[in-house]
């Protein structure tokens, strides 16, 4: 491994100190090795060392907070099935973490304070050891306050022990981030006293008596798609702004592999590369059956690997443009090193509709100015289902959702479980699955755009058991006070875990009564996307919930232990997005499954794990 200063001095191609490292880019502080611009480190113990050091994008100097001085931190190359040590050295004047994301380690070896250990001290060091049980494309990050903001997040490949079943001649990682000069606390705190001063696409809405009138009554913006901007955020890949221009190098006919990582704090991104089709091999490091594509959008903490075949010798522009359309980040793929492509222009912001507010025809029936609105399909809700509630059919909670053997769509009469309070400023009405969606925004473009629907796992789900219960949690929200939870309750006053117990197969159902997408993340296990896969469901770690969706996914509770269950969104996290999920023994060698009368499988459940109506323990 190359110290800090033995890499400066090679850049730099000079004896210069520590100091001049300030006049660089962060990619340009680390060896010019490797295929991401930072070192990358191979075998099986690993030292790394947590602290401060400045970093300079766009002509302006910052401090980050990451691992081995550079931003990201190291790639870490692993091989499946070793045993690996990770020796992690704190030199901040504040406890830190490594979470490594997606690795199905042991619960004490996950890196989350408070839960599954209890943080790393000033001048500590801390050795993760665990063996690697897969293979595939994943991250790590702090679980610390918010210290991910700040630069503290790299990727992890790991070979597998056998033969790749993807084909390549060249590989590519990249990490998508979003980078601010303003201090993530003071980010924080205006987020708290203002959820939207930071969101600088508002349009002015001044039609009293159409769609801008109906917003602005319920004091929304049609363009609150992202809490934080491209007036704040400069977007960067591998370190580099678009300025920078991060470039790859290809030869006309080779199949190149892009490891791609979203490690941002904030953004959900559209991946693209205009011209170039992409076949996606991988998602969240598990292989699927390849699908191509022309564009996705990518939540907070999803990887995805694509293969590219160029033929043509020109360059191609890499663009990860951010959800709002508020900025991007664009790196160079071209046959010879140093071209940049030319980046394309922002496209038009996207604007939420009626389906994103998951409002029912009774929800609908009280708001002033209904008479004006435009429902056709693009601008309101779908024709469907608009023509449905305007015929005064009244759907309540009924959703939509995909049956996971792949049988028509049914619709399914839900009970209300949650209730407005002080966490809980809105209830959606009427909720659906949106897997074969999209990302917001998407729906319009003149290209091919992945969904979730399109998924389906190389090799066959290992556990084919029907879920024996159905836990059922909100996503909630209060954007006046800026406040996140699930149920409507935070995580700070959160007095009991989610219950899992080992062995059983649950099926987890989340209901975003929010008008933003979150990408919820849950540690220590995998999960099967219930999209109509069959016994090929995509299994992730985490999934992006669409406003007013409804999204299943069933889980096997294999590993014991307490496990941090969240929105990746670092800022909902941290205003209380997240519980706790615990995977216990059984009572005794029976497992729920297997005891639960037939007649109870599938009822929903709240977030005990007790069937509505028969009240909470």
């Amino acid at each position: 491994m190359l110290n800090r200063r033995h890499m400066l001095q090679t850049v730099l191609g000079t004896g210069a100190a520590w100091g001049a490292s300030s006049l660089l880019p962060a990619w340009a502080k680390s060896s010019s090795n490797g295929n991401l611009g930072v070192p990358s480190l191979s075998g099986t113990r690993f030292d790394l060392e947590i602290g401060q050091f400045p970093v300079r994008l766009n002509g302006k100097v910052g401090m980050a907070t990451g691992i081995n001085g550079t931003l990201p931190g190291p790639l870490l190359r692993l091989r499946e099935g070793d045993d690996v040590t990770m020796n992690v050295t704190n030199r901040l004047a504040e406890d830190t973490s490594i979470h490594w994301h997606g690795l199905l380690v042991p619960f004490h070896m996950d890196g989350v304070p408070g839960v599954s250990f209890p943080g790393i001290k000033p001048g500590e060091t801390f050795k993760y050891q665990f063996k690697v049980p897969q293979n595939g494309t994943y991250w790590y990050h702090s679980h610390s306050g918010l210290q991910e903001q700040l630069g503290h997040y790299g990727p992890i490949v790991i070979d597998p022990a056998g033969t790749d079943p993807v084909a390549y001649d060249r590989e590519y990682v990249l990490v998508l981030s979003d980078w601010s000069f303003t201090h993530p606390h003071r980010i924080f705190d205006k987020l708290k006293k203002n959820a939207e001063s930071l969101n600088f696409n508002r349009p002015t809405l001044s039609n009293p008596t159409g769609l801008g009138g109906m917003w602005g009554q319920m004091r929304m913006s049609p363009r609150d798609l992202a809490d934080v901007t491209g007036e704040t955020y400069t977007y960067l890949i591998n370190g580099h702004s678009t300025a920078d221009n991060f470039n790859m190098v290809f030869q006309p006919g080779e199949r190149v592999r892009l490891r791609i990582i979203n490690a941002s704090a904030m953004t959900l991104f559209n991946v693209r590369l205009p011209g170039l089709p992409m076949t996606v091999v991988q998602a969240d490091g598990l292989n699927v059956q390849p699908v191509e594509t022309d564009e996705f959008q990518m939540g907070v903490a999803e990887t995805y690997d694509v293969i590219i075949a160029p033929t043509e010798a020109r360059a191609y522009a890499f663009v990860a443009e951010s959800i709002d359309r508020s900025g991007q980040a664009v790196a160079t793929l071209g046959p010879r090193a140093g071209m940049r492509a030319d980046a394309p222009a922002l496209r038009a912001v996207p604007m939420l509709t009626m389906r994103d507010m998951g409002m029912a025809h009774g929800d609908m029936a009280g708001m002033s100015g209904m008479e004006g609105m435009d429902h056709s399909p693009g601008t309101s809700m779908d024709t469907d289902m608009s023509d449905h509630a305007m015929k005064g059919h009244d759907m309540g909670t009924m959703s939509m959702q995909p049956d996971p053997n792949g049988a028509a769509v049914q619709p399914v009469k839900i009970e209300a479980d949650i209730e407005r309070g002080p966490g809980v400023a809105k209830v959606s009405g009427m909720t659906m699955s949106r897997l074969g969606e999209p990302g917001l925004g998407l729906d319009d473009v003149p290209h091919r755009t992945l969904t979730y629907n399109q998924l389906r796992a190389l090799d066959m789900n290992e556990d084919h058991r029907p879920p024996g219960r159905e836990i059922v949690i909100h996503l909630t929200s209060n954007m006046e006070r800026y406040m996140w939870s699930f149920d409507g309750v935070k995580f700070s006053e959160v007095t009991e875990s989610i219950k899992f117990y080992e062995g059983e197969r649950v099926r987890l159902t989340l209901v975003n009564d929010t008008m933003m997408p979150h990408p919820i993340h849950l540690h220590g296990m995998f999960f099967d996307l219930v999209n109509g896969g069959g016994h090929h469901m995509p299994r992730k770690h985490t999934v992006t919930v669409k406003p007013a969706d409804r999204v299943s996914v069933d889980i096997t509770a294999e590993h014991v232990g307490d496990w941090a269950f969240h929105c990746h969104l670092l800022y909902h996290m941290h205003a209380g997005m997240m519980q706790v999920v615990s995977v216990i023994p059984p009572a005794d060698d029976t497992t729920p499954a297997e005891k639960m009368p037939a007649g109870q499988m599938n009822m929903p459940m709240d977030h005990h794990g007790m069937n509505h109506g028969e009240g909470k323990s």
